[in-house]
């Protein structure tokens, strides 16, 4: 043997292609994961306040559609219209407010979810004055008004409204600002005309609770939201200290307009809120990473060390069997265990070609042998079906019926024998088949139906034997359900081929019945499906074969192709015979 050179491993060789790799893969992935999750996070965030102010959006957009109902109600109410223009002694006027006024005014205040003020400017000196409590202070409980229109008179609001065609407003007027509240605005006419004013509804709600709260809205992480008027760019309401002017590129400006109205919510997301986990996940991100690199790079020792001492195992091994002069040749450049392996290789090549004829002809007689097995498996389980029905029909006393049967069972082995030949032409096989449904025909008598559709040309080529009636069988077996089967044989010639089918109208199978009859014997039948599939691709190929479509409840057509080369004069593959 000659001296081994030294040389550096090849495992060790590709450790550091293999780290590089590993580096760059824990890299791009921890980058990757980075901006996946801060991205995440981002949008998680954004999309929090952005459902928040959603909701804020229709809380107040329904609150503002109770209290724009509060003042419908008023406005079309002839009888409070009637009540607040009344004229009469004190005890009328008492009766009025009791029983008209009072109450359409007091019903809301119950109805409503929030604390409201109802207010009533009349310009009727003879109603009662209802004062309630002081305007100056925060809402603190639901309360009612009912005021003369001359308080108002010199207000710079009613003024604006007064001669003007503007009417159902919602404006902060007063202490509205102060107080951070909101009013509602609503001018009443007289039933008749349309024109008289004889009052005006004031519904005065705080913009607190027309939000609803701000659970949603961490305003402590720096959130900053506000009610804004969109024509006069006037704020109605804010909560938290951002100033939108010099925001700039460090907040998210969001902006939700409600309905039906001037008014849209807008808040200020600063960008620590969307991004205040992103170091966090940085820190835990890299420390994966690291800790992942450093347990590969642990594994890569490992296992170069262990690929190393296997593959100077494999190199004496294969210098072993250097005793032979091999034809083929290879080589390789460097100095690790492939040059070595090549070496030795070159030394084998011979003896393995000389290994491969060997191998070919035990190949060709394995598969002779499984060839030989297949059809063997074929005639006892025919044979043992049929002679239970005969001794069936023994013990029922059916002489003459048990005589056809064993009769047809004669001819049919005589067939199936063949002299001994694997190959039989087409037409002894369908003559074969004809046999067997004789056979069945003594048992069913004429409850079947056969048609035999074969082209004359193909009638004299070979096919291996016993390919048809292993399904015609399964018709009986599996697929009649009714009183009466058809049963379809068909045969044409395809190109280089032969297309043989059986056909019938039984119950049919669905995909995944199909599918373990292919794999072998089961409840649904197959046993004879996988055993004629199998000898055609052993005889002919994997081109060739047996091929199951179904309906279930519709019927079943198994189609068989075999290559049509094969005549009756043409000397048989003696090699295949059994």
């Amino acid at each position: 043997m000659p001296k081994l050179k030294k040389y550096m491993p090849f495992t060790y060789k590709m450790m550091i292609p293999y780290l590089l790799l590993v580096l760059l893969t824990d890299v791009t992935i921890g980058y990757i994961s980075y901006s996946m999750l801060t991205d995440s996070r981002t949008e998680m965030a954004e999309s929090n306040i952005r459902t928040g102010m959603e909701q804020a959006r229709n809380n107040i957009r329904y609150q503002m559609d109770e209290i724009q109902r509060m003042s419908d109600n008023l406005f079309g109410s002839q009888p409070f219209q009637r009540a607040l223009e009344l004229k009469g002694t004190p005890f009328e006027i008492y009766l009025a407010m009791l029983d008209e006024i009072v109450p359409q005014i007091t019903a809301p205040l119950q109805l409503f979810g929030n604390k409201i003020r109802f207010m009533l400017y009349t310009p009727n000196s003879d109603l009662n004055i209802v004062s309630g409590d002081n305007l100056d202070e925060p809402i603190y409980d639901s309360d009612y008004y009912i005021l003369p229109l001359k308080d108002i008179a010199g207000s710079g609001w009613y003024q604006s409204l007064k001669d003007s065609k503007r009417d159902n407003l919602w404006l902060q007027i007063d202490t509205d600002q102060k107080l951070d509240n909101l009013s509602h605005i609503r001018r009443l006419v007289n039933f008749s005309d349309y024109k008289t004013v004889i009052g005006y509804v004031r519904i005065t709600v705080s913009l607190e609770d027309l939000f609803g709260g701000f659970d949603t809205f961490p305003l402590e992480e720096g959130i900053t939201l506000r009610l804004a008027e969109e024509t006069t760019g006037d704020i109605l309401f804010q909560r938290g200290t951002a100033n939108y002017d010099d925001a700039g590129g460090d907040y998210l400006s969001l902006h939700e307009k409600i309905p039906g109205s001037s008014f849209v919510i807008e808040s200020l997301v600063p960008d620590t809120y969307l991004t205040k986990d992103a170091g966090r996940l940085g820190r835990v991100i890299f420390a994966l990473c690291a800790l992942s690199f450093l347990v590969m790079t642990v594994i890569g020792y490992v296992v170069a060390r262990l690929s190393g001492r296997k593959m100077s195992r494999i190199v004496g091994l294969v210098r072993a069997f250097q005793e032979g002069n091999f034809q083929k040749r290879i080589r390789f450049s460097g100095n690790d265990e492939f040059v070595q392996i090549a070496d030795s290789f070159n030394v084998m090549a011979t003896n393995i070609q000389e290994l491969i004829n060997s191998v070919y002809v035990q190949g060709i007689q394995k598969k002779q042998a499984e060839l030989e097995a297949l059809q063997a498996q074929i005639n006892p389980h025919f044979l043992y079906n049929t002679l239970s029905t005969i001794s069936s029909l023994a013990n029922l006393g059916e002489i003459e019926k048990v005589t056809g049967m064993v009769q047809g069972l004669s001819r049919f082995y005589r067939l199936t024998l063949n002299q001994g030949n694997v190959y039989i032409e087409l037409e002894k096989e369908l003559e074969q088949v004809a046999t067997y449904l004789e056979i069945q025909r003594v048992k069913y008598a004429d409850a079947f139906t056969v048609y035999v559709d074969v082209e004359e040309e193909v009638l004299h080529l070979q096919v291996i034997k016993l390919v048809l009636q292993p399904f015609v069988e399964n018709v009986f077996k599996h697929a009649w359900f009714g009183e009466t089967i058809a049963i379809r044989l068909t045969g044409r010639r395809v190109g280089n081929n032969i297309e043989l089918k059986v056909i019938d109208n039984g119950i049919g199978m669905r995909a995944e019945d199909i599918k373990r009859m292919m794999q072998g014997p089961s409840q649904a039948g197959g046993y004879g499906v996988k055993n004629v599939n199998e000898r055609i691709k052993l005889r002919y190929g994997d081109d060739y074969g047996v091929t199951i479509a179904s309906f279930f409840g519709a019927g079943t057509t198994v189609k068989l192709l075999l290559p049509a080369g094969i005549k009756v004069n043409e000397d048989m593959d003696e090699g295949f015979a059994p």
